[in-house]
């Protein structure tokens, strides 16, 4: 059993630190099954990302293990699922919803002897239920293991539209303090209903509240415009902090948590990605996704770092083409099929919500390269990447994370048997068959002008994924047995302690 923090039976030795292998997780925002050349794709390139597919392993049947963001960071971070912590899609003024006193992944990489760090994308909350954006904002990462992060504090489409770089807002003016409400409006700044004329693109009403750089946002924001951020800069603003991070701790191992903005909404990729594709800006946003995957790899290898390093490419949940702005993403999305013939995409229960792009390379320490069709779950990475680094954990800390390293070194390895996926409702998969819960809760307003089929219904369904891998034929009246028994193993995990 793994001891407390700092405790003897997890201090390392300088040699052994020596051995340890670095690991990077790139962890893309709503990027599809199909949404990579390497993985089928034809009106978008991804070259940096294909390398790492030809040289490591790339999964067929790998999930997030929520078919919406928050959620799935969570469960990867924390090795639970979400629904333990009704973790839901939060606004932008949302406190910590994980437990900075528990165990969390970076916490256990550093109990290894690591240094850690996060850059990008948070959205998991900071604070402990209200935030002053112009003191130091905490809880929040550095609280939950990582030694140091530069991050937006929740998504793109959201207020505050700054930088927090640990615990402070970068480049604030204190004679401009930052105000933020999701409640109501606030300051002077023009909104996007009143002034659709500033806008680089329209947006639904969600999205039609303060104006940042041409992008109307959820809630409003008042002062801080010395802090804000150009949306076009994030391609090199996050990769230069990446690499800054490898530089400064290429002489011992670190654990690098790379959570993308892109390819989610607003999509404002920079001129130099901008015509790339065929398909406007969210074609173009993903080839800016894999430039910033290359230059980390660049960076690695320019450090001699690569070989012995584990790198996880993979995306928080499926694909989405209209989510709240109007970007052209429907209209241009010509013979593209983001979630690649998959049932569903975001927010749903069928395969295409959690099925996603899933790749890991590790030059050292690869047994056997190539395709898998191991069941993979992200949740997993927790206890798996505990066991790569030698550590013991009790089984009381991410108790729903399963160890299964051996799939994620050797493409010929299993995976899991079952697999629990959370949308609005909970779906598991065992083996080929695929049982989705009735749902008879509520769903946001929002919800409703989504065009992805949810898979929620007041009725349960039973798919066999060996003979419809589509989900088109429901066979639960054919198979009550086994409809009993998923929904009984559902049971069984929820009540799980």
């Amino acid at each position: 059993m793994a001891c407390a923090d700092n405790s003897p039976a997890d201090m390392v030795t300088a040699e052994t630190v020596d051995k340890k292998p670095n690991v990077v997780i790139f962890y893309v925002d709503d990027l599809g099954y199909g949404d990579l050349s390497s993985y089928g794709a034809t009106q978008v390139n991804t070259p940096n990302v294909d390398a790492l597919a030809q040289e490591g392993i790339r999964y067929t049947d790998a999930h997030s293990s929520a078919a919406t963001c928050t959620p799935s960071r969570y469960s990867m971070l924390t090795g639970q699922y979400a629904f333990r912590r009704e973790a839901a899609i939060l606004p932008g003024d949302a406190p910590l919803i994980i437990d900075h006193t528990k165990p969390t992944l970076p916490k256990m990489f550093k109990r290894a002897g690591y240094k850690t760090a996060v850059v990008g994308k948070w959205h998991l909350g900071l604070g402990d239920g209200f935030v002053d954006w112009n003191k130091p904002v905490k809880p929040g990462p550095i609280e939950l293991g990582f030694d140091y992060s530069f991050l937006i504090p929740a998504t793109g489409d959201r207020v505050p539209t700054v930088y927090l770089e640990n615990h402070d807002v970068v480049g604030l003016d204190p004679n401009d303090p930052i105000e933020v409400s999701y409640e109501k409006r606030i300051g002077e700044r023009p909104v996007g209903t009143e002034r659709p004329d500033l806008l680089k693109m329209q947006a639904d009403l969600q999205h039609s509240r303060t104006i940042v750089n041409g992008i109307s946002r959820i809630g409003w924001m008042k002062g801080g415009k010395s802090a804000e951020w150009k949306d076009e800069d994030f391609p090199f603003v996050f990769t230069d902090k990446a690499k800054q991070f490898i530089r400064e701790n290429k002489e011992q191992p670190f654990m690098l948590f790379f959570p993308f903005n892109d390819i989610h909404v607003p999509r404002a990729p920079h001129d130099m990605f901008v015509g790339k594709t065929s398909m406007g800006r969210r074609g173009d946003a993903i080839v800016q996704m894999d430039w910033m995957t290359g230059q980390i790899v660049q960076e690695l290898k320019a450090q001699g770092l690569y070989e012995n390093t584990l790198i996880i490419f993979s995306s928080d949940n499926g694909p989405v083409l209209d989510d709240g702005y109007a970007d052209g993403a429907v209209e241009m999305i010509g013979d593209h099929d983001p979630a690649a013939g998959f049932r569903g995409g975001k927010y749903s229960a069928y395969e295409a919500g959690t099925r996603v792009p899933m790749i890991v390379t590790y030059p050292n320490g690869l047994k056997n390269p190539g395709e898998s069709d191991a069941l993979i779950s992200q949740i997993d990475i927790y206890r798996s990447m505990a066991e790569l680094i030698g550590l013991d954990l009790p089984a009381d800390e991410a108790f729903d994370s399963r160890n299964i390293l051996p799939a994620f070194l050797d493409a010929n390895a299993k995976g899991r048997d079952y697999m629990l996926e959370e949308s609005f409702t909970l779906s598991i998969r065992e083996g080929n068959w695929k049982y989705i819960a009735p749902f008879t809760g509520d769903t946001p307003d929002w919800l409703a002008n989504k065009t992805v089929e949810t898979g929620i219904s007041d009725t349960a369904e039973l798919y066999d994924l060996s003979t419809d891998w589509q989900e088109q034929n429901n066979v639960i009246e054919q198979n009550p047995e086994i409809a009993k028994r998923l929904a009984d193993k559902i049971t069984e995990i929820v009540n799980k302690k």
